[in-house]
């Protein structure tokens, strides 16, 4: 990286959220079957989840497998669920050579037996990593996340737990499958679609959004740094003033 970019990322998001889109379509574009899109995707989020933890990012939380997805030909869910199996295995030194921990957002109840098991050993045995989080959202969908918690609450108002005075957006986000992480800073769409697909919509409320055209398996890390850039030269205002923003930075 160039001193150019060394003075840029000085100010890293402490939570980055990517949606990994187009690994399909490289897979159709080189003339492979869809499973090997997949396997070169799991390549790169290696790379890009190195970098974040090398440049300090503390959360990464990366869309992986949604609820929708499930609908996909069985084939292809098959062959993604054996490929996150083989991940979990393949990337455990990884992880722990980084100190990072793993996590899972979703209703991973839904992932086969084998796939959950392998997921929780994984987790179990990176918890103690305090580096960065990575974060894969499986099974996962904004909206029954969403019905999730707002059962949650319900079921504390009928056991008196909380009163409805007691509903604020504190004790949603208590609530969500996000509970103890910060909100993302920066959302990362690549494969050119510009849209974010039922993908941590609470928590995306102030985010930066950065959409890249390269398919999944073609982001690089330069490509994560240039989007790191481009956050960076951003004015955060969160509702107040430019004016407003300078005075507080100068405090």
């Amino acid at each position: 990286m160039s001193d150019k970019n060394n003075n840029s990322l000085l100010r890293i998001p402490r939570h980055l959220a990517i949606i990994m889109d187009g690994n399909g379509r490289w897979a159709k574009k080189k003339g492979f079957i869809r499973s090997i899109g997949h396997k070169n995707g799991v390549d790169t989020l290696r790379e890009i989840t190195t970098a974040c933890a090398e440049l300090g990012v503390s959360y990464l939380t990366v869309y992986a497998f949604s609820t929708e997805n499930w609908s996909r030909p069985q084939s292809e869910v098959k062959a993604l669920m054996t490929l996150l199996v083989s991940s979990l295995k393949k990337e455990l030194t990884t992880l722990m050579k980084n100190e990072i921990r793993l996590s899972a957002i979703g209703d991973i109840s839904l992932l086969p037996a084998k796939c959950r098991r392998e997921l929780l050993e994984v987790m179990d045995k990176t918890a103690q990593n305090g580096r960065m989080t990575l974060s894969l959202a499986l099974s996962y969908s904004s909206r029954i996340e969403m019905v999730h918690c707002m059962k949650k609450i319900g079921q504390k108002l009928i056991e008196g737990q909380i009163t409805i005075s007691d509903i604020d957006e504190s004790l949603i986000a208590n609530n969500l499958f996000t509970f103890g992480m910060p909100d993302p800073d920066l959302l990362i769409r690549t494969g050119g679609e510009m849209r974010v697909s039922n993908y941590l919509l609470w928590q995306i409320a102030y985010c930066e959004l950065y959409f890249s055209d390269k398919l999944w398996p073609e982001f690089t890390r330069e490509d994560l740094e240039n989007a790191l850039i481009d956050y960076q030269n951003r004015e955060r205002r969160f509702g107040k003033t430019s004016e407003q923003i300078a005075e507080e930075n100068t405090l």
